[in-house]
């Protein structure tokens, strides 16, 4: 009568693979919490940190948040204040996000008013581009010729 015995097909719930997507820890924005964070998932802070943080995931520095703290993570999006060290595969500091610190990424997005104190050093292996100096030309070279115009200047100054 009411669906018993019945097996309706529920629609799942479509996760991306790895938890890299998944937020699981949160810093609110009344807290202050001072530690390391290490953590399998992602995580986002909205309050004062102060410590490390190591996530495989994700990880997101809110507006209002103000972050003491070395940092490795998968991807990074910073709209708060950070200082410290980064490690991270992508790092964006949004408009509102400020760094003061070294970063090592193998991307890095910085919106316009965005805000970086430190280095920023890439990882790969790409080649830097090969210049070569300019080649000499064998045409003859072009001799300049000055032409005295002040005289004639003169001339007209006198018949004006």
């Amino acid at each position: 009568m009411f669906g018993r015995g019945k097996t309706e097909d529920k629609p799942t719930k479509q996760r991306a693979p790895g938890k890299a997507l998944e937020i699981e820890t949160v810093i609110g924005p009344n807290t202050h919490f001072r530690g390391d964070i290490q953590s399998d998932g992602g995580a986002r802070v909205e309050g004062v940190f102060e410590g490390t943080i190591d996530v495989t995931g994700n990880l997101i520095i809110g507006e209002g948040a103000k972050v003491i703290a070395d940092i490795s993570a998968h991807n990074i999006s910073i709209s708060g204040g950070i200082k410290g060290d980064i490690n991270g595969n992508k790092v964006e500091i949004l408009e509102n996000g400020r760094v003061w610190g070294n970063l090592t990424v193998n991307s890095l997005l910085l919106n316009e008013g965005a805000y970086l104190r430190g280095n920023t050093t890439m990882q790969g292996d790409i080649e830097p581009p090969m210049i070569e100096p300019p080649k000499e030309s064998k045409a003859p070279e072009a001799k300049a010729t000055i032409v005295d115009v002040e005289p004639k200047v003169k001339e007209k100054e006198e018949d004006g």
